[in-house]
């Protein structure tokens, strides 16, 4: 079957190739897949992931070509969304029962394909900060897939959202979907946050980081900036207040929240932020978007 794989030779590190069929367990179905969904980590960090030749890809959707063998999930013939840690960017791929949700009738391919790994990590992200209704939620990274899904979903649980961006374009859309301050770096901010989702790292985490409150945390969901973070934690206990730093990782099973997520979409109460559609033949291209900061939310290829 066609598939892309990872070559380090190759424009955006991305090409096609023949692969063999996926291997099938008993607790997986067979997708044929429709859309797949990039995500800036898969590719800004791929080299780490994958070895030359293997198929990259977190998240698809599609129709269930082979039912589980279990009898788990859905049967044949099922549109779904899924989510699986590789493979995903290929003609069929094999995805746990688990970590695979039916699509609401008017949802469609592309829409769905953009939230397992995106909107997921938003929303158990969030719910790691505790209760946030009345409180102020600063979202680092906030024009990305997961920035973009945060936003919205720190919104609408009642927070008051801060959106921080790299720039005043990157910023365009985000006060619709419900941040209540849109903000070009941090500098201008002086009140205390209670909770941070970052996805940028470095100096940024570090600033981000001294403006939480005490009994406040922060998720450091991503590192877009590739620069470490150097706190100065002396200087933190001086100002005497209590709080958290924890590396975040999004956990499978994925399919509860997949299935809230997709009755928010199939309601108009979430938009997936799509700001690339295109063929799946234009990967290297999209890749190179992404990587460059050139899409605003998810970038989503339909396949065939």
């Amino acid at each position: 079957m066609r598939a892309i794989v990872y070559d380090p030779q190759a424009r955006a590190n991305v090409r096609f190739d023949e692969v063999a069929e996926p291997p099938v367990a008993e607790s997986q179905a067979l997708i044929d897949v429709h859309a797949i969904a990039l995500n800036f980590g898969e590719l800004h960090f791929i080299e780490h992931m994958r070895r030359p030749g293997e198929v990259p890809g977190w998240d698809s959707a599609g129709i269930v070509a082979q039912a589980a063998a279990d009898g788990s999930g859905p049967c044949a013939g099922t549109r779904v969304v899924g989510f699986s840690g590789e493979a995903g960017w290929a003609e069929r791929r094999a995805v746990s029962t688990e970590n695979l949700v039916e699509l609401p009738e008017f949802v469609e391919f592309d829409e769905a394909a953009a939230l397992p790994v995106a909107g997921v990590t938003a929303l158990q992200a969030l719910r790691a900060l505790g209760p946030v209704v009345g409180r102020r939620v600063l979202v680092t990274g906030a024009s990305g897939g997961v920035g973009r899904f945060a936003v919205q979903l720190a919104a609408r649980a009642g927070a008051h959202v801060l959106a921080a961006v790299g720039s005043p374009a990157r910023g365009e859309g985000l006060a619709e979907l419900g941040a209540a301050e849109v903000l070009v770096g941090l500098d201008d901010v002086t009140d205390p946050v209670f909770g941070v989702l970052d996805n940028v790292g470095g100096k940024l985490l570090a600033q981000a980081f001294s403006l939480v409150d005490d009994g406040g945390s922060v998720q450091s969901i991503g590192m877009a900036s590739n620069e470490p973070t150097t706190i100065n934690f002396e200087q933190e206990r001086r100002l005497g207040r209590r709080k958290r730093l924890e590396p975040f990782t999004v956990r499978a099973p994925f399919h509860d929240d997949l299935r809230y997520l997709l009755g928010l979409l199939a309601d108009g109460e979430l938009d997936p932020q799509i700001g690339l559609r295109d063929s799946w033949e234009n990967i290297s291209a999209a890749a190179e978007a992404l990587l460059n900061r050139k899409v605003a939310g998810k970038a989503v290829l339909r396949v065939g």
